[in-house]
């Protein structure tokens, strides 16, 4: 994985990449590069298996959050996420669990960010799917 790259793993069903704001900032893969090797080695088996496989069956690895919203979950982290069109899987931000809920505040942040990255992307257009 390239420090200056947006891609975190291209696999045969999907492409999961870090999204970077316009300042070329990345909250998800800071708190990726903060994390632990066995941490990050967590995160890379499940984004490596999604990439591959298009599934993660096990809902305490992967879950539908609602709002076209996705967390893979290495515990005790949780990296939130939404799918494109266009075979890709962009990773948001990235926080430790500390309670039962998701926390309102990541889930807004990762749609906040989703929308920024279509208004980005495609002048607006948005081209999310919800699977």
């Amino acid at each position: 994985m390239d420090n200056k790259s947006c891609l975190i793993y291209s696999g045969s069903e999907f492409t999961l990449e870090w999204y970077y704001d316009k300042n070329g900032k990345s909250v998800a893969k800071e708190y990726y590069l903060e994390s632990t090797t066995d941490l990050q080695k967590k995160f890379l088996i499940l984004v490596k298996r999604m990439g591959d496989f298009g599934k993660i069956f096990d809902k305490t690895k992967f879950r539908n959050e609602g709002d076209g919203i996705y967390a893979f979950k290495p515990q005790p982290d949780r990296y939130l996420s939404f799918f494109t069109d266009r075979k890709k899987i962009i990773v948001t931000n990235g926080f430790k669990k500390k309670t039962d809920k998701l926390p309102k505040n990541e889930k807004d942040l990762a749609k906040k960010i989703r929308q920024d990255y279509f208004d980005r992307q495609s002048g607006g257009k948005n081209d999310e799917i919800d699977i």
